[in-house]
């Protein structure tokens, strides 16, 4: 059995710094780690990447010869993934023996709430190379600060549960930012654990802009509730005790802390001890750098 994480999230949520951020620390664990970057539009990439999609479709290329914007564009990148699905299981192939996968999805977020494409392909790995994947779903945490634009979070994060029908985890990411972002109308408890909106409701009414909207709202609200399957667990990057109990919650998810008692012990003692040189401030330059590069070359 071969384990990976599925990252998505929306644009900004931070799933390029998460990729980088957790292959380093899981080969400071002991694990040999691959990210596949499945993102036409990542081409300046700040980690080492085992396989990049871009060697099969690129998005610029698509865009000018379609006369395609972004979205159309990433939606027939993965199409095109989706028909040729059997150059990414050839590539997989020679690393399914011994690494743990990442696969770095791109943040169109209409990619795994409404379209097939991308579901299709990661069924096909799942069946076709015997994997055991978690989708690892990000969320700023700064949309906690809107109680409108946390409801949206909230239902972007069940709407993507019930279409990939994957082991899932939300994740809201920056955590150590969100005191900046502003005042949080209730403890931090509340937006993770997702028990009583109508508490929220009470906030949405008193802003003008979305009181009007109450009702439809609150019917939001109340099929959240209903269906009871979001919550959050929180990350902050530079933080080594709140990556070691996300991959502590990941590993249960998909069987990999069952696959093997005695090396997932080892592992975990090398989370909790000290001396574990968790340097995320060097991934933090490379990503600052990756930035710089990123905004010269949109320029």
């Amino acid at each position: 059995m071969v384990f990976g994480q599925v990252v998505i999230g929306p644009p900004g949520s931070g799933k390029t710094t998460y990729c980088n951020g957790m292959a380093d620390f899981l080969k400071l664990i002991g694990r040999k780690v691959a990210v596949i970057n499945l993102d036409p539009a990542n081409d300046a990439l700040p980690y080492e990447c085992a396989l990049n999609i871009e060697d099969l479709v690129k998005l610029n290329d698509v865009m000018a010869e379609h006369s395609l914007g972004p979205n159309g564009g990433l939606i027939y990148c993965m199409d095109y993934l989706e028909k040729n699905v059997d150059w990414l299981l050839s590539k997989l192939k020679p690393l399914i023996d011994d690494h743990y996968l990442l696969f770095d999805f791109p943040g169109q977020v209409e990619l795994f709430f409404l379209h097939s494409n991308a579901r299709n392909v990661i069924n096909k790995l799942i069946k076709k190379l015997n994997l055991r994947l978690t989708a690892v779903h990000l969320v700023d945490a700064h949309l906690c600060c809107d109680p409108g634009k946390y409801v949206s979070a909230l239902l972007l994060s069940l709407s993507t549960m019930l279409h990939l029908e994957l082991p899932h985890i939300n994740v809201l990411s920056k955590i150590d930012l969100i005191e900046s972002y502003g005042k949080l109308a209730f403890n931090l408890d509340f937006y993770t654990d997702v028990e009583d909106l109508s508490y929220l409701q009470r906030h949405l009414d008193q802003d003008p802009r979305s009181a009007k909207y109450s009702k439809l709202t609150k019917e939001l609200c109340d099929v959240i509730e209903d269906f009871g399957l979001v919550n959050f667990s929180t990350l902050d990057i530079q933080d080594k005790e709140s990556v070691g109990n996300l991959v502590k919650l990941i590993d249960k998810s998909n069987g990999y802390i069952f696959s093997s008692i005695e090396g997932s012990v080892v592992e975990f003692s090398k989370i909790a001890a000290a001396p574990l040189d968790w340097d995320y401030y060097r991934t933090a330059a490379v990503q600052e750098k990756y930035m710089k590069d990123d905004e010269h070359f949109q320029g």
